[in-house]
Parts: C-alpha cells; sequence; structure tokens
C-alpha cells in the first residue's frame, strides 16, 4: 500500500468573500494567486500558495446553505495549521494580537500545544504544535 499522501489544499466557504479575503490576507500575509468564477462549480474561489506548498482557498456560492458554522455538526470541526514548537505558537498569539483577532491563548496538553480562534464566519481554526 503507498503511503498517504498530506493534504493537498483545503478549501472553507464563506458568507463575505470581499471581508474573507481581507481577512485570510492579513492572516496569512500573502495576498491570493487565484481569485475566479469556477465555471463548472458555480462559484468562486480564492486561493493562497502557503510557502510550505499547500493550498489554501475560501469559496462562496451563489446558492449558499443557509446556517452559520458550527462544529458540532456533522462535517469540519477545525483546521490546524501546523508549528514546530510551542515558542512558535507564542508568536503566533503575538501575530493575531496585532491584526486583532480574538483568540484563546496557547494551551497545553499532553498531546501538544494549541491556539485556537475564529475567521470572521466562526470557522475554528487553530495553530497546533507537537509536545516538546
Amino acid at each position: 500500500m503507498p503511503a498517504f499522501p498530506p493534504i493537498g489544499h483545503a478549501a472553507l466557504t464563506v458568507t463575505d468573500l470581499e471581508a474573507s479575503t481581507r481577512w485570510y490576507t492579513a492572516l496569512l500575509g500573502l495576498e491570493p494567486v487565484l481569485d475566479e468564477d469556477e465555471t463548472t462549480g458555480g462559484y468562486h474561489h480564492t486561493v493562497w500558495a502557503l510557502e510550505s506548498g499547500q493550498l489554501f482557498g475560501i469559496h462562496t456560492h451563489p446558492d449558499r446553505a443557509e446556517g452559520g458554522f458550527d462544529e458540532r455538526r456533522t462535517g469540519l470541526d477545525h483546521l490546524a495549521f501546523g508549528c514546530a514548537d510551542r515558542a512558535e505558537l507564542e508568536t503566533w498569539a503575538s501575530r493575531l494580537d496585532e491584526l486583532g483577532i480574538t483568540h484563546g491563548g496557547v494551551v497545553d496538553a499532553h498531546y501538544g500545544s494549541g491556539l485556537s480562534f475564529r475567521d470572521p464566519d466562526g470557522i475554528a481554526l487553530e495553530f497546533f504544535a507537537p509536545p516538546a
């Protein structure tokens, strides 16, 4: 059996593409590499190429379903971005403070440390580092 491949990209559905594009551009510190209507799927997507090689995107759909994000609903619980260590988490906590993004501070557990926050649609995001 081949090795299971890494995640190549993640895409989140947002309600306000313009506001979310500004928010994620500030968070990522990168400009999008793609911003277009997808002709076969009928949605609009904005995509950033992360330095790690993965792609991160946001989508908006013209026939959007009602109801906001809730990690208790079947589907996405949260999306975590990997950090090397707790020190990197502290750096991200400072960056979130600079951007005015509310977060829960670095929380340590036996399986690692996390820094949780939410995007403009309330989607749960996290920076995570393995235990020392």
